[in-house]
């Protein structure tokens, strides 16, 4: 990406990954612990009988965070913008239905850094 909206776009897409990988990180490895103290609402003894589907979920978060990490190494500018595109609506798409069916606090934690993002990576190309 080129240009200085094109640098934000990227700086925009790094920080949706790294979120995508902490959430993975989160999900997969320290649910009983850092889950259990981000979800302070649910019941504590949740988080032991759900923790094979947060593990999966986390997973979904990861692929995320490698579809987005993958947009910045392409060389070709097209597909770059593509691949940008995709994967930052997947996470918008996530974070409307997951403010919709778990949180609100979803769409802003993770909908509003994409929907800037994606704003920028279309910046880039007008």
């Amino acid at each position: 990406m080129e240009g200085i909206t094109g640098i934000i776009a990227m700086v925009l897409i790094a920080i949706v990954a790294i979120e995508h990988l902490y959430i993975l990180w989160m999900e997969m490895f320290a649910w009983e612990t850092v889950g259990k103290r981000t979800f302070k609402s649910l019941p504590a003894e949740l988080f032991g009988a759900t923790k094979s589907l947060a593990a999966n979920q986390g997973l979904y978060n990861g692929f995320l965070a490698a579809g987005l990490i993958w947009s910045l190494c392409i060389d070709n500018l097209e597909w770059q913008r593509y691949v940008a595109l995709f994967f930052l609506g997947c996470v918008i798409i996530a974070a409307i239905f997951g403010a919709v069916t778990a949180s609100k606090s979803i769409l802003i934690k993770q909908g509003i850094p994409a929907i800037l993002a994606l704003i920028f990576v279309l910046l880039t190309y007008a």
